[in-house]
């Protein structure tokens, strides 16, 4: 509950647009903050989804009503927005860019929770990027809403370092971890509008990102092995993998390690390590392959595999 000289404030109130692990855990800090959450507009969990907890199931559980973001900048989900006359609206980790005469709406102001240090990596799928090109440190940004993407005076943020061999699961588990508490700990500021605003445009330049495609994750054995491990470890389980396109078929590499053992670029060679794959400057011990609709993580199986694929000598 939010006080001020003594005496208990009513509790401000907020309509969330919220989505993944991250949108989850930003939702449970609102909550533990003290706002009250008008509304959630939200997706339908997919089914290769179901490794977190939606929004949804937080929102029902504190009965907060739920909407699906079906067209949601049309004139109906505007004049319900504003019929609920919020102090704030909160986008964590939504997928659709909000209009401006949504963002006019509430009183103090819309934000937006983005999985980087803002102006670094602006744009989708800030996670899987940082750990494609290999940076050491990341972080979490609750920002001021503009009509345009990731843009907006920064309110709070978060650095979060990234180990080596960090996956997208597990730098996302960090992410609504240090999301949750960023955003409980921002409410007070945002209220009595005490939070300091720092404009991104003195903090340097900005990078941006878009959506991730499939091809995005492919290996080429020109890459380096830090390279190609680098799109293992940003796509490994629950995403959909890098792989290999071969002449008989997509192989995905679903995990693999950096292997000091030698091994020629583009072949495979079963060693007592394991089984390798050479890149340009070096290889990766694989751990799981999937092929065939088959998931196989003893090296004797994977080469019995490849053999039969004709991608590995007998």
């Amino acid at each position: 509950m939010l006080v001020e000289s003594g005496e208990t404030m009513s509790k401000p109130m907020a309509v969330v647009c919220a989505y993944s692990s991250v949108g989850t855990a930003a939702l449970e800090g609102l909550l533990e903050a003290g706002v009250a959450v008008r509304a959630l507009y939200t997706y339908g969990q997919g089914a290769d989804e179901r490794w977190f907890t939606p929004p949804e199931a937080v929102a029902r559980a504190h009965g907060i009503p739920v909407h699906m973001a079906q067209a949601f900048n049309d004139d109906a989900v505007y004049d319900a927005i504003r019929a609920h006359r919020p102090d704030f609206l909160f986008s964590f980790y939504f997928r659709e860019m909000i209009q401006a005469r949504i963002l006019e709406i509430p009183r103090l102001g819309a934000y937006n929770l983005h999985g980087s240090l803002l102006p670094k990596y602006r744009g989708r799928a800030p996670i899987n990027w940082v750990l494609v090109k290999g940076e050491a440190e990341t972080g979490i940004t609750l920002h001021a809403m503009t009509p345009k993407p990731d843009d907006g005076h920064i309110v709070a943020q978060a650095r979060l370092p990234i180990a080596w061999d960090e996956t997208a699961l597990s730098l996302t588990d960090k992410a609504a971890a240090a999301g949750r508490e960023l955003v409980r700990d921002a409410i007070p500021g945002l209220v009595d509008g005490t939070v300091q605003r720092v404009d991104q445009k003195t903090l340097g330049p900005s990078t941006y990102f878009g959506g991730r495609k499939p091809a995005d994750s492919r290996l080429g054995f020109a890459m380096g092995a830090q390279e190609a491990f680098n799109q293992i470890r940003a796509v490994a389980d629950p995403w959909p993998n890098a792989f290999l396109e071969t002449p008989s078929g997509t192989v995905k590499i679903a995990w693999a390690l950096p292997s000091a053992e030698p091994c020629p670029p583009g072949c495979f060679r079963m060693t007592r390590e394991g089984l390798l794959l050479g890149f340009s400057d070096g290889a990766l011990r694989l751990h799981t392959l999937k092929a065939q609709g088959l998931r196989i993580e003893r090296p004797s199986e994977q080469a019995e595999l490849l053999r039969g694929l004709g991608l590995m000598e007998a």
